[in-house]
């Protein structure tokens, strides 16, 4: 079943199968997800007290702004361009995929939380989203314009990819 919570307070419990010391920092969670949903609620706040909170998102801004979102997930937390952002929080492990590496959270408490959000793109992603939704209805224009280009350079890696599965292909076949 479920695994038991251990709090950094506390010794890890008999059985446990994480080392003392690799316990999840989950006071620097909390204080995470406490900013995250204050910040959406502050900003839905806000929008509705000047009207102008949408009533409804097209279908055509959810799914483009879903695929930047991914695209930009995936550049701040593997890209290694953004590698001197993550370095506070997170240690390099490894190359990834094109143009990627691995890295791990660092340090304690809040700042592994931190390393945890920027070494994640399922992590990071929610709040993208966010950013990206209050951002459209904020600056539609500028924001469409940025999304196209995260939405244009997903197209191109699926594209690249899909060359290069076509040239291993085509190399099995001789």
């Amino acid at each position: 079943m479920g695994a038991a919570l251990v709090s950094p307070a506390q010794p890890a419990l008999s059985g446990d199968p994480r080392p003392t010391g690799d316990e999840p920092p989950l006071g620097g969670y909390a204080a995470l997800a406490t900013v995250f949903v204050a910040s959406i609620a502050a900003v839905l706040s806000a929008l509705a007290s000047e009207r102008r909170l949408p009533k409804d998102v097209s279908t055509r801004d959810l799914v483009l702004t879903g695929v930047a979102t991914s695209r930009l997930a995936r550049v701040l937390t593997r890209d290694r361009v953004a590698m001197p952002l993550r370095a506070p929080f997170a240690e390099y492990t490894g190359p990834g995929g094109p143009g990627e590496v691995h890295e791990r959270p660092r340090g304690r408490g809040l700042q592994r939380a931190i390393g945890s959000l920027l070494t994640c793109p399922f992590c990071a992603a929610p709040w993208i989203a966010a950013g990206a939704l209050v951002a459209l209805e904020l600056r539609p224009r500028v924001t469409r314009f940025v999304r196209g280009i995260f939405v244009s350079v997903t197209v191109a890696d699926f594209v690249q990819q899909l060359y290069v599965a076509a040239r291993t292909l085509d190399g099995h076949r001789r």
